[in-house]
Formats: structure tokens, sequence, C-alpha cells
């Protein structure tokens, strides 16, 4: 454990159901004239409407940018911060899941430090005026970007996704509405549910955590196990729902300070060449991660292997540590996360790419942090091991 820590988070989050209804209020102490980064489901869902009509109720005028598409890339960063110069705002809202949140955090920065996005990768550029206001509004249970101080934005020149971390990228309030997760259907329910369990878990096994992160990333766990098959099979669930929005915002907070790990590295490049969702490529990892490093982190797999089956109390933490990984298994089988193979990723295609992918992964700097920490020839073999791994294998359902 380091001699100290740091911690940090949005200056303010309004948690719970309808605190979406504060989107005017906290808009009148940031600014006057809002840029709205959302999509257009949201917008086909009249999310986007209703917060124009709560700005419009707080006297806060906007402009919108609904063209964020699947994982966000440098090109939605330009052409949204062309619409915040244009329209002249001073405030941004973004509204959806991680890839809405990621890109408005990527215009707040260039929109107040100047410069192209992939200029503040591996922290080459740092954003030393800060951002412009930025209020994160997540409709997924997943990304807990609303509570991070990082970016992912794909380089669509060098199809790398770049992983960016400053203190300029972390919004000034979060709103965590539940409700606005109810419309998500069963698949991203079960990708970003993952993704948060991924970053909950790689929180607390990462070499950087400490006992603030530890905290946050056992109960994040603990909540999303609770509730994330409830939500997946009912999403109208609304317990369920509000017990994944918190575990997610939670688990954010911990990733966020305490870094994530191998998982999120090899992912990154999964999606960058593939263009698998974020939280999928997250999900086809995680289990044959976690088995490679577990000899590393034992101890700490078995206390989350306590804390979610207390009946384990007893045996050996080599046992608990694997009866987790099983049950981590098992989730993934029940939430029908597919492997690359039943993806669609071509064997030979990835084979022309794998040692990019590996290389890439180990630039992200996420491996350095994993309590086993690879090298590049272990990478390649793990992709390769993930291409058809075989989620049902030794779990009973």
């Amino acid at each position: 454990m380091h001699s100290f820590s740091s911690v940090y988070m949005p200056k303010a989050t309004f948690y719970g159901r309808d605190s979406f209804q504060k989107v005017g209020e906290a808009s009148c102490d940031q600014g006057t004239k809002a840029l709205i980064i959302s999509d257009k489901i949201m917008n086909d869902l009249g999310y986007v409407d209703r917060c124009k009509d709560l700005l419009n109720q707080s006297g806060v005028t906007y402009a919108t940018y609904l063209d964020v598409e699947t994982e966000p890339t440098d090109v939605y960063v330009r052409e949204a911060l062309y619409v915040y110069r244009q329209a002249e705002c001073d405030l941004i809202i973004a509204l959806g899941g991680g890839s809405c949140i990621d890109a408005a955090k990527a215009v707040a920065v260039l929109a107040k430090n100047g410069g192209e996005i992939s200029d503040y990768s591996g922290n080459k550029r740092i954003a030393k005026n800060g951002s412009v206001p930025l209020i994160a509004i997540p409709t997924t249970a997943g990304t807990g970007s609303e509570a991070t101080d990082v970016t992912v934005i794909t380089d669509t020149k060098n199809d790398v996704k770049m992983m960016i971390k400053q203190p300029a990228l972390l919004p000034d309030v979060s709103i965590v509405d539940p409700l606005l997760t109810i419309s998500s259907p069963k698949h991203v329910t079960a990708a970003t549910g993952v993704d948060a369990l991924t970053h909950a878990i790689e929180a607390y096994i990462s070499r950087r955590s400490h006992p603030f992160t530890d905290t946050l990333a056992l109960s994040a766990i603990q909540l999303i196990f609770e509730s994330i098959q409830q939500a997946y099979d009912n999403g109208s669930d609304i317990e369920a729902r509000e017990k994944m929005s918190l575990g997610a915002w939670k688990a954010g907070i911990a990733f966020s300070n305490a870094s994530v790990c191998l998982v999120h590295g090899m992912s990154r490049p999964i999606g960058a060449l593939f263009h698998v969702p974020h939280g999928v490529s997250n999900a086809m990892l995680l289990p044959a991660v976690l088995e490679f490093s577990q000899e590393e982190c034992v101890d700490k797999l078995a206390q989350i292997g306590l804390f979610i089956k207390p009946e384990l109390k007893g045996l050996p933490n080599n046992e608990i540590a694997r009866t987790f990984v099983k049950e981590v298994k098992k989730l993934c089988v029940q939430l029908k996360i597919p492997n690359m193979k039943q993806w669609g990723i071509n064997k030979k295609e990835l084979d022309q790419v794998v040692h990019k992918m590996a290389k890439d992964a180990l630039a992200s700097g996420s491996p350095a942090n994993n309590p086993k920490v690879p090298i590049e020839d272990e990478i390649v073999a793990l992709y390769q091991v993930c291409f058809d791994y075989n989620m049902k294998e030794e779990v009973k359902l």
C-alpha cells in the first residue's frame, strides 16, 4: 500500500429516482448556455426533450449534438466541439451511455485548452486550464464515466483506443437517476453491467488500490452480483436498476482512483480494431484474465468470494478464489456473453493484428497495474485463449 493516497470525484452528485429533475438547477450554477451531447436513441426516447424542458424552466438555453454512435471517436469530438464554439456555449451536458459522456469530457477539455484529443494521449499534453463545466447524466449502469477522470476515445487514424486520464476530465456534477436506465435493452444491461463489475474487481486487485477504493469496490461488487440478473431478466425492476446504478457509480469512483488492470488494457484494442462495444470486450476477457492473474491475487479474490458468498468461510483461500472465478463465468453464461469467435471476429484477422493488440495493450499502462504483470507474448497467448474461450467449462447451471 502506498504511504499516501488521493481521492478525486465530482464536486456534486445527485443520486436516486427522479434526480434527473436537478439538471436545470445544476446547470444554472455552471453557465447560461449548454451544449447537450447525446445520441439519436436518447432523442427518440424523449430524454433529450425532457432535458431541454428542464433547462427552459431554469432559464438556461441550449444547443445539441446528437451524432454520437457506438464507441466515441475523435471525429465525434471534433464535430461536437465545432457546435459548442459556433453556438457560443459555456457548459456541457452529457446525456447517455459512456460513449456520450466520454465524448463530452474530451470536448470540455479541448474547449478550454485547444488542440486535438490525441495530443493528450499518454499525457503528452496536460489540460492545465481545466475544462468547461460538465454535467454527466448516465442512462446505463456500467461505465461509471460520470464519476471518473478518464475518457476513452478512438484515434481513427491509427485504430487505437486512447485511454486518457487527467483531473480536468472529471465532471463537475453527476446525476445518477436509475429511472433513466430502465430503457436499456437486455444486451446493453448485460454488457454495461459486466463492465461495471470489471471496474470494481480490477480496482480491488489493482496494485494501486488503497483502503478507500477497496471499500467502494467491494460494495460495488456486492450490489452488482445481487442485482444484475434481476435487471437483465426484468428491465422494469426499479430496485434492481437502482442497485446497478449505485454499483456502477461506486465502481467508477473506485477504478478512477485505483486504476484498472489487464482486462481493460486488452479490451481497448479489441474495440478499436474489431468495433466490439467496450462492455462486451471486457466481459469476453474477464474470466480468462482472472484465471491468469489468480496466483498473484489469491487472497484478494478470496476476500471478494467471501463477501458475496459468506458460506465459503473456512475453505482455503485458493479454493474460495477459484469458486469466485467460477461465479463470474456462471454469470457471463447466464447473461449470454459471447467469446470473440461467437461475436464474429475472424481468426485469421485476429492473428494478423494480435501482436499490435498486445503492444497497444501494454502501451496503455493498465496491464502494469495487474497483480501479475504480463509480457507481450503472454498477452498474445491470452488473446488466443479468449478467442474461443468456453465460459461453460466447469460451470453448473
